[in-house]
């Protein structure tokens, strides 16, 4: 798969994760991306966020990157033929105060990378909700358990750890609303 102007979000974060694992480069897709690539493009994003694993070099990333057509800009990797634009956070790979992470492959059109599970996105989308109250992120967590399967008592337990027990009910009532809202349209 390349990329070219009417590449998606999700197709750019797993073309570059793909690169990035044939390089021999461990990266795994967090953030807006990820929760793109669940929701199936409900949740919008302009980046592709990765936490690198082990230490690679700059030349390694550039050498991966520009073979994709990105130059690197400041701490960020653009590519003049879209509007996405590729960075590295600073790790550890994480969910709040949950450093215990496990990446899942995830493929698209013959590429594949590693990225947050789909409980793990809705976590990632639901700390956002939490910590900065961002209506964005809670509809994206939403939308991906609507369209995955998520594990809703590790996302409970997770969001009590985080002092979040109240964020979570508003999690699950937009949820429940959501579905219902589906049930009455299937029903017309």
């Amino acid at each position: 798969m390349k990329i070219d102007a009417r590449s998606s979000l999700a197709d750019v974060a797993v073309v570059v994760g793909d690169a990035l694992r044939r390089a021999g480069i461990r990266a795994v897709l967090t953030g807006g991306a990820c929760a793109n690539l669940y929701s199936g493009g409900a949740y919008q994003s302009m980046d592709a966020d990765f936490i690198l694993s082990g230490s690679p070099t700059l030349e390694d990333l550039n050498r991966a990157l520009n073979a994709l057509g990105f130059r690197r800009r400041g701490d960020r990797y653009v590519h003049q033929r879209i509007p996405f634009f590729v960075e590295f956070p600073r790790g550890p790979l994480g969910i709040g105060k949950d450093v215990q992470i496990r990446a899942v492959w995830r493929g698209r059109r013959g590429a594949k990378t590693l990225a947050l599970s789909a409980t793990d996105s809705c976590r990632d989308r639901l700390a956002a909700y939490y910590h900065w109250h961002d209506q964005q992120s809670l509809a994206a967590a939403v939308a991906i358990a609507l369209k995955h399967r998520v594990a809703l008592p590790k996302v409970r337990e997770w969001s009590r750890g985080e002092g979040q027990s109240e964020g979570f009910r508003t999690f699950l009532a937009e949820l429940e609303r959501k579905r219902e809202s589906r049930r009455r349209r299937g029903r017309s």
